[in-house]
């Protein structure tokens, strides 16, 4: 599964979008990829509608999601999507072959979907109860899968374009109709005044953030070409610009980068709900929610005032795997190790492990400043809200400072920006981390625990 909101798909599916991709002045795998989608979000709305699980067997609505889901692979990535069909098949060959206290080890060199079912098939069949964590259990699967339910799995079309990833269990309970009821049988609706549960629909979430899709397509056609990344590395703009000039366009220059992972996250967050998967629950005030699969909160990751709670609500699902299958297995040092495996997993450019690396130095150093400061500055208000506003500012230009060499994906090119900015955020950090004391990670998990049950805390302990 590729990640989708970097749409690096090559041009190698259809190529009956051309004309637009001329008009519109969009690489056609770009187009393909939109194309895809809209016509996925389509297919989801009449998947929820006339194969709904009381008008259509499991079978059928497996059978269904995952021949489309091979026709998109096949529209986007022509021939190359053998590779995928390959990878699929031959992982479960594994799966159904290898001895289960070691199954989890070779599906390793996959990713997401395939990882995250091999390690919850461990857990369920290989490990004793009491040796998993209270997530581990609920999530794990006590017997293997069918083919056809491990294909619809990996393969539907609702999710084999732009993911997310979600759980091999919730995956199981939306096909077999079971998805909506789980949530809505943990409240008492009795008390409610209901004599039955309700049937929620998706179709207000599903507008909603098709809206947010269409703001972010319009801010990433104009600021993207207004705020080129590459002009960071230009000769005459390092050359007679100040220090704080660059630093303020490399916050404009990111900034203007991230509409179009808004746009391809909430997309395939919209397809998934309008064929009635990624219910989440009912809030106290009785609100229906639909964000069990989303994959951001742009609110949080604008206004987030510490490096944890901007990585919380960046890629959710993709923390949430890394979690899972790195951060809560590795014997030690799991931030380091979580970090550089996220970096294996989005691919081979250099840029990729000069954001994880110094991520990893980032997160222990925020770390360590929030965990030695911020009790000082919690109250009076006045002085939280003036800690907050710098923490915020901080906070926004630590992470472009991080994230810069994902976009430049090159070396020249980031050691150029870095040379530029004097590597301040990294001598910053080495300085904090050999000057404040780091507590130990049982206190800080300890002090943790009150957190867990919330939408995020329990995605990304591994983020600060």
């Amino acid at each position: 599964m590729a990640e989708a909101a970097r749409i690096p798909y090559r041009t190698t599916g259809s190529t009956l979008l051309h004309p637009l991709s001329d008009f519109l002045g969009i690489p056609l795998d770009q187009v393909n990829f939109v194309a895809c989608q809209l016509f996925a979000l389509l297919a989801a709305f009449w998947f929820r509608l006339y194969l709904s699980p009381s008008h259509a067997s499991s079978a059928v609505r497996h059978a269904f999601a995952t021949l489309f889901g091979v026709y998109f692979a096949v529209f986007c990535f022509g021939w190359y999507s053998i590779h995928i069909f390959m990878l699929v098949m031959i992982s479960y060959s594994i799966l159904n072959v290898a001895s289960i206290p070691n199954i989890h080890s070779p599906l390793m060199i996959v990713i997401q979907k395939i990882t995250t079912l091999a390690f919850q098939v461990h857990d369920g069949i290989g490990r004793k109860a009491e040796e998993l964590t209270a997530e581990q259990n609920l999530l794990a699967i006590k017997t293997r899968p069918s083919l056809l339910e491990y294909l619809s799995y990996q393969l539907n079309f609702l999710s084999i374009i732009a993911g997310p990833c979600s759980n091999f269990k919730d995956y199981i309970a939306f096909i077999e109709g079971r998805h909506v009821q789980m949530k809505l049988s943990e409240v008492s609706w009795k008390q409610k005044g209901h004599n039955g549960l309700p049937d929620p629909s998706p179709v207000g979430a599903v507008l909603r953030k098709l809206s947010i899709t269409l703001v972010s397509l319009l801010l990433f056609l104009t600021l993207t070409k207004s705020f080129p990344a590459t002009y960071l590395v230009d000769n005459q703009f390092i050359s007679k610009s100040s220090f704080w000039s660059r630093l303020g366009f490399l916050y404009v220059a990111m900034q203007a980068s991230k509409p179009k992972y808004y746009f391809a996250w909430t997309l395939a967050d919209a397809v998934n709900n309008a064929a009635g998967y990624g219910f989440s629950g009912v809030d106290k005030t009785g609100n229906f929610h639909w964000d069990l699969l989303s994959n951001l909160n742009i609110r949080n990751i604008e206004m987030a005032t510490s490096f944890k709670m901007y990585v919380e609500n960046w890629n959710i699902q993709t923390t949430a795997w890394l979690k899972r299958v790195c951060y809560d297995r590795a014997p030690q040092y799991p931030t380091a190790l979580t970090f550089l495996l996220s970096a294996v997993w989005h691919g081979v450019y250099p840029g990729y492990y000069f954001t994880f690396v110094t991520g990893i130095f980032m997160t222990l150093a925020a770390r360590a400043v929030r965990n030695n400061f911020r009790h000082f500055f919690v109250s009076p208000k006045p002085l939280k809200t003036g800690y907050d506003i710098v923490t915020w500012l901080v906070t926004q230009l630590s992470v472009c400072y991080t994230v810069a060499p994902f976009v430049l994906l090159a070396v020249e090119p980031t050691i150029k920006l870095y040379k530029s900015l004097y590597f301040h955020m990294h001598i910053l950090c080495v300085l904090v981390l050999l000057v404040l004391p780091i507590r130990s990670q049982k206190h800080m998990k300890r002090q943790q625990l009150p957190l867990q049950g919330t939408h995020n805390s329990d995605i990304n302990e591994n983020a600060q």
